[in-house]
């Protein structure tokens, strides 16, 4: 979690980069009273199916056995299922590459929805840290870096698109932490094979020797230790996550546990296939969208009710194995959870003369956490090429949420990828851990690396 009243030594502000202002003080008042500390609309909607937020979901609002969180609303049942039979009257509430999986999949694929849970807090210390932004924060260097920014969230009043998928890659995520997880490509006959991943990822200033006399243009650290199968153990892959990654391009390794060698990997970014995913993720698509927004055009379309993916403690059970959960086509539905909230809507369209294999991306973003729960990619010919969606889970004993699992869908090719899984990972998220900066040097890889 950065914390700095004049970030980014890395990030020189130049005198004819164009910036975006920071809101009023008078504006920023709005932050905790009509609006959430995360700048969110604090009241419910018209009808009352999406109520109140009331602070989110207390600390102590279930058990932790085992690292797997009890889900608070176990007792309920759907409101109602959509699928291929009635989806025509929920459309206004649906995504475009949600009724494209409808039409794909209709005979199996469906949407339970159950009451809405404005679950979702936060830190105190980090909604103050919101509430400087909101009058300090601006974008230098185009939009493609950040100035006078703390911890989380710079725009909780956003004006514009940019400035929208700046607060989902900031995000609040609990400053640190190791996760023991589980990436899963399933091919279109319903076969899979598991990759098991071990990952630690800390904000700079939360390592133990951090130094806040030389700050740096680092927003992150990022490791990756592929643990199976075993031909692929031991590989691993280290990121250094920078705030203006056009100034100063992400730095990234990896290391091959069967040639043992450490290299450098400049490839890992923008449209470049991701770790573990044969080629359904982009580097760019984890966490549906990390990195430079340098490469597209940002529009922000507005605000709207959409059913996603939220509260998923069902699809996390330790009682659900892959086995089941894995099914042809699609995630087992049966265990996913959606509810009704409002979400920012945006749209990311190629800059002429940039590449990339997605000419437009689709995305909806919670109101209350700033996480991207579903988005629709098009390809180059303008068609709906994949849909993803973030199974969002509220992490209570912590106030942060996390994708278990994140889920990306090939429509034409019948293939997605599950990356997050948690269900067969016992203790899968350590907030606990501790990191020095010599942890992430691409000299630490080796070791690492050991099978």
């Amino acid at each position: 979690m950065i914390k700095l009243t004049s970030f980014i030594a890395g990030v020189a502000l130049f005198a004819s980069a164009p910036t975006f202002a920071a809101v009023s003080a008078e504006q920023a008042e709005a932050l905790g009273t009509t609006l959430t500390p995360y700048g969110a609309e604090k009241s419910g909607n018209a009808d009352g199916s999406i109520p109140e937020w009331q602070g989110g979901l207390p600390v102590d609002a279930g058990t932790v056995a085992n690292g797997f969180r009890s889900d608070p609303y176990a007792s309920e049942k759907p409101l109602f299922i959509i699928d291929a039979s009635n989806y025509t009257q929920y459309q206004d509430k649906l995504s475009p590459g949600q009724v494209a999986m409808f039409k794909r999949y209709p005979e199996t694929y469906k949407m339970p929805v159950f009451t809405t849970h404005r679950s979702a807090g936060l830190p105190d210390f980090v909604a103050a840290d919101i509430r400087q932004n909101a009058v300090t924060a601006k974008t230098v260097e185009g939009g493609n870096g950040l100035e006078n920014f703390r911890t989380a969230v710079p725009f909780p009043i956003p004006q514009n698109g940019l400035e929208v998928i700046w607060n989902h890659i900031t995000r609040y995520r609990g400053g640190k932490l190791k996760r023991r997880s589980s990436s899963i490509v399933t091919q279109a006959n319903g076969l899979f094979m598991p990759t098991s991943l071990e990952e630690t990822f800390a904000y700079a200033d939360q390592l133990k020797d951090y130094d806040p006399s030389k700050p740096s243009n680092v927003l992150f650290y990022y490791m990756s230790r592929i643990t199976e199968p075993a031909r692929q153990a031991g590989d691993v892959l280290l990121i250094h996550e920078t705030l203006n990654q056009v100034k100063e391009p992400r730095m990234a390794w990896l290391y091959n546990s069967g040639q043992r060698r450490v290299r450098r990997a400049p490839q890992v970014a923008y449209d470049s296939p991701a770790q573990g995913a044969d080629g359904l993720k982009t580097n760019d698509g984890l966490e549906i969208f990390n990195g430079s927004p340098d490469r597209y055009e940002w529009k922000l379309v507005g605000k709207r009710e959409l059913y996603i993916p939220y509260n998923s403690y069902r699809v996390a059970d330790p009682s659900l194995d892959y086995k089941t959960l894995i099914t042809k086509g699609h995630m087992n539905q049966d265990h996913a959870r959606y509810e009704l909230h409002r979400v920012w809507e945006i749209e990311a369209t190629l800059k002429p003369g940039e590449r990339h294999i997605y000419a437009k991306r689709h995305m909806f973003l919670d109101e209350d956490t700033w996480t991207v729960a579903v988005a629709d990619h098009y390809d180059g010919r303008g068609t709906l090429w994949r849909v993803a969606e973030a199974h969002l889970q509220y992490f209570y004993d912590v106030k942060t949420i996390f994708p278990t699992p994140e889920v990306i869908y090939d429509l034409i090719a019948g293939r997605y990828v599950a990356t997050g899984l948690i269900n067969e990972r016992p203790n899968a998220y350590d907030f606990n851990f501790t990191a020095n900066k010599q942890d992430y040097t691409p000299a630490a890889l080796r070791n690492v690396g050991i099978r």
